[in-house]
């Protein structure tokens, strides 16, 4: 005899939004970061002298930094919503 086991689960319908919810906000980061980027190349290369050159680059770097906090700041709490709206699974033997 030869038993086979199957597991079972299943989000909700609130988990399955949240589930969404994290893949639409990463996507939006990722959006925000490529577009923010792209901004901060632009007044990079429009910088006349060393000091605007200097202030664009350190304005590029803590924009890049919040972008990268708040992004890791909403992973963790919506990640945390995804795994608590997960349904247990049930194991289920077949015979």
């Amino acid at each position: 005899m030869t038993t086979v086991q199957r597991e079972v689960s299943d989000r909700t319908t609130f988990g399955k939004l949240v589930k969404w919810i994290f893949i639409g906000f990463n996507i939006l980061m990722l959006i925000w970061m490529v577009v923010g980027m792209g901004a901060a190349g632009d007044a990079t290369n429009s910088a006349v002298n060393d000091a605007e050159r200097a202030g664009a680059a350190i304005g590029t770097g803590l924009g890049f930094m919040m972008i990268l906090f708040v992004w890791a700041l909403g992973d963790v709490v919506l990640g945390l919503f995804v795994l608590f709206t997960r349904r247990k699974k049930l194991i289920t033997m077949d015979e």
